[in-house]
């Protein structure tokens, strides 16, 4: 069982839209900004709790 089979359906749909359907460079882009943004911010939460 690879990591693919245990992440939730809505991250598998969104690395199946961009494998299969994205054909635009600057929509990607977004994409990336967007989703980078949302990690670096979950990553600061995490790391602010474990310091407590």
């Amino acid at each position: 069982m690879n990591i693919f089979d245990k992440l939730p359906k809505s991250i598998k749909k969104t690395l199946r839209y961009i494998k299969q359907d994205m054909h635009s460079i600057d929509k990607l882009e977004e994409i990336q900004k967007v989703l980078n943004a949302h990690i670096n911010k979950r990553k600061q939460l995490l790391q602010e709790q474990n310091k407590v």
